[in-house]
């Protein structure tokens, strides 16, 4: 670390000015913005005892924050969707400990965007390998097991050809990219006539069921919006078993703090609402979140979830839509498989050798998992 560079570990994200935070991202991916961090750790969404401690790294040239890692201590693997339960149980059974380890991520949010943050100027690469040298080294000093880099984007995955005791990870997400379409009729022309007619049916469907859309930003909710949406948001959890982490208090720090920045979409039936989706967007894509429905309708889910958000980029000039994780059922509505990066580093070197062969065959079998998707495609031709 050079002598001018401080490098410090905050406990709340509080801790760090918000302009000089946000001034270190390098576009407007909502997911780093700081009211959207800070947001998770005040409105209740991270608890110790879920496995939660905020532990951001930042590097400082005087009192000037120029770089920084938005980091957590994790008690387990819950909300990280990059799933390392296997390593854990590969510790337990040699008698060791893999938790606590440090992970550097968007909790609860599967989304590619930076996690090196570092500004736009000469000093910005110098500064992205020092956060790398940095993050190793306090997981070697700290004790932890290891340290994981999830959803990295393209600028900072490409820091980690130059450190080989990191582990690259790759697997596939389903996005919508914009091909050059106008219209969701022109969208749906590009399509096999089969795709095309199950699209149009499932939409007639919600249609003659009487049920309704509506978008709204964060700034044109009400109290009772958002309640339905965080209603939403719960049942769909509790349905599955899961535990909803996110708080009604949270949804709405992003309605007044990112108001054109988050939207929703209500479904209603007879004036009253019966499903609803949260989403966020960023200025060429926009990132599906979370959906609940009260009503059983066929071809609901793709309704709220995909199709309006799809005409919504459309309308918009959006390029993208990421709607989550998961999901081979998005294939044949448009969402083609998309590459998402993770970095792991290991501390203990027999672990990480073993690991490492793993990550190598499981990366064999993920390239012939898109092969037989590709071969599924909706298109009629490639876009």
């Amino acid at each position: 670390m050079p002598a001018s560079l401080t490098a410090r570990a905050h406990q709340r994200l509080s801790e760090i000015d918000a302009a000089a935070w946000n001034a270190l991202l390098p576009k407007d991916n909502p997911f780093v913005d700081h009211a959207f961090l800070s947001g998770l750790e005040e409105c209740g969404c991270l608890h110790a005892r879920r496995g939660w401690q905020p532990h951001h790294f930042a590097l400082y040239r005087d009192d000037t924050l120029v770089a920084a890692a938005p980091c957590y201590v994790k008690g387990n693997s819950h909300g990280e969707y990059v799933f390392d339960w296997s390593w854990a149980g590969a510790y337990e059974r040699n008698g060791l400990d893999y938790y606590p380890k440090l992970l550097s991520a968007v909790p609860y949010s599967p989304v590619t965007g930076p996690r090196l943050l570092v500004g736009a100027n000469e000093e910005s690469p110098l500064y992205r390998q020092l956060l790398v040298e940095l993050l190793k080294s306090r997981t070697d000093s700290s004790g932890l097991s290891s340290i994981h880099l999830n959803f990295a984007n393209e600028t900072d995955s490409a820091v980690f050809a130059g450190f080989k005791e990191w582990l690259p990870r790759f697997d596939w997400q389903f996005h919508w990219t914009n091909a050059g379409w106008s219209s969701f009729d022109d969208f749906l022309g590009a399509m096999t006539s089969k795709k095309r007619k199950n699209i149009r049916q499932e939409r007639e469907h919600v249609a003659r069921a009487g049920v309704t859309c509506e978008i709204l930003y964060g700034d044109e909710m009400t109290s009772r919006d958002w309640r339905t949406v965080h209603n939403s948001y719960e049942a769909t959890f509790d349905e599955k078993g899961n535990y909803p982490a996110l708080t009604l208090k949270f949804f709405e720090h992003l309605g007044r703090t990112m108001p054109r920045r988050v939207l929703t979409v209500i479904a209603r039936r007879n004036g009253e609402p019966i499903a609803a989706a949260l989403l966020l967007r960023s200025s060429d894509t926009l990132y599906g979140r979370y959906w609940g429905s009260s009503e059983n309708i066929a071809g609901l889910h793709f309704e709220v979830c995909y199709y309006q958000g799809i005409e919504y980029c459309l309308k918009h000039g959006l390029k993208r839509f990421e709607p989550g994780a998961q999901g081979e059922h998005k294939l044949a509505r448009g969402f083609l498989p998309t590459i998402t990066r993770s970095f792991h580093y290991l501390a203990d070197a027999r672990f990480r050798k073993a690991i490492g062969d793993s990550l190598r065959r499981e990366a064999t079998a993920l390239e012939s998992y898109r092969d037989e998707l590709m071969s599924h495609s909706p298109f009629s031709h490639a876009t």
